[in-house]
């Protein structure tokens, strides 16, 4: 008899062990701010209060937990240490039973924005219609420097933290542009503790599928499962997209050489899947019209033996108001701004253009002739001014 005791206490004490391992974990999750908003605290919380040992030994801990909660403000941000994923790893290995049944990540689904991605991440966008989209995993520290040194080819570079809703957003995000057709992998595919192998559950994902409970076959991370994306949108994504395994890979130059790679390869936009809010493509046609702005205009020329750029501001009646030298467009047109000489979106633009156009003559030697905009004028004043740049700022005559 007393060795059946014995044998008992010494089968409980795994379970002690993991359940102070829970306690500690939530109280510090409950001292660090950056969790009072966080969906896997939330998530982790409430999951355990729903269990039988969570109700019996961990009561206090959740009250504690509970009384910090403020409005979820993000699902996971990649922390190295993850207070609350330790504590659900912790309770799922001492009471495998009751963690079968507990949801402890965030599942909820985000609404779609209008436009592409038309989910929220940690990405950069660079260009619509390129074939290669650049997952940096956990390497947060490349996502700029790719961005900054990326090629025509790169859609958009981003980082992947969780493989259940990081991986669903890259899904949806991926279907909703169908001129995506490789996904690269590089950069570390974990840092934390927590067990996340974002990086390997997508290379299992795209070469095994999920099973019927929407576990991604073959991934060795904590938590695979996709709840909010269907076998239809999995199974497009799998064949929309070619994963690019470069985990590991931290070099930028090695990265954008296998960006070119795949590029050369690249079989065009995909026909078989599309989803999410349509981004127009529109057909841009030479403006019929111009409305002279009513601020004045601006004569733009440069100045070879000076090497300056000189821009003079009339008003509509012909008077001279203000004149502007600098070396650069920008430092002019950002004058010209700050000082209200501009009113109109397509006068700003046209003054931009030229400014562009006479600081290419000062650079090559080139002669500059100021260039009429687009248009037609519709009559504004009654006194006709020859501004040097044709019709374009010339009000008509009044009859």
């Amino acid at each position: 008899m007393e060795r059946r005791v014995d044998d008992c206490t010494a089968a409980q004490e795994p379970r002690r062990r993991a359940l102070n391992v829970v306690n500690e974990q939530l109280t510090a999750a409950t001292r660090a701010r950056k969790c009072h908003g966080c969906g896997c605290f939330h998530q982790t919380v409430e999951a355990l209060a729903a269990t039988e040992a969570g109700r019996q030994a961990l009561l206090p801990a959740i009250e504690g937990a509970r009384r910090v909660f403020v409005p979820k403000k993000h699902d996971c941000l990649g922390c190295r240490v993850c207070f609350p994923v330790l504590a659900a790893d912790a309770f799922s290995e001492a009471f495998p039973a009751e963690a079968e049944v507990m949801h402890a990540c965030p599942s909820e689904t985000l609404p779609e924005r209008a436009g592409w991605p038309p989910l929220p991440g940690d990405y950069r966008v660079l260009r619509w219609k390129a074939p290669v989209a650049v997952c940096a995993l956990n390497s947060g520290h490349l996502v700029d420097r790719l961005a900054s040194m990326a090629s025509e080819h790169v859609a958009i570079v981003g980082t992947l933290h969780t493989e259940n809703l990081g991986i669903e957003r890259i899904v949806r995000n991926i279907l909703a542009n169908p001129h995506l057709r490789f996904l690269l992998l590089c950069g570390q595919d974990t840092r934390q503790r927590v067990g996340h192998l974002p990086g390997q559950a997508l290379v299992s994902l795209c070469a095994n599928g999920v099973d019927e409970a929407g576990r991604i076959l073959g991934a060795r991370g904590k938590r695979p499962v996709l709840k909010n994306v269907t076998r239809e949108q999995i199974d497009a994504f799998r064949r929309q997209v070619e994963i690019v395994d470069c985990i590991g890979e931290e070099r930028p130059l090695v990265v954008l050489q296998r960006v070119r790679e795949c590029a050369s390869r690249d079989p065009g936009a995909f026909d078989g899947w599309m989803e999410g809010p349509v981004v127009p493509v529109l057909e841009a046609r030479e403006p019929q019209r111009m409305v002279a702005d009513p601020l004045g205009f601006f004569v733009v020329y440069p100045d070879a033996r000076r090497r300056r750029l000189v821009l003079e501001h009339y008003r509509n009646d012909g008077l001279l108001d203000c004149v502007m030298e600098g070396t650069t467009p920008a430092a002019l047109y950002a004058m010209a701004i700050e000082r209200g000489l501009v009113s109109r979106f397509d006068h700003a633009a046209y003054l931009g253009r030229e400014l562009a156009r006479a600081e290419h003559a000062l650079r090559t030697g080139e002669p500059y002739v100021q260039d009429r905009a687009p248009g037609e004028p519709e009559p504004h004043s009654s006194i006709s001014v020859d501004c040097g740049c044709g019709t374009a700022c010339r009000p008509e005559p009044s009859p």
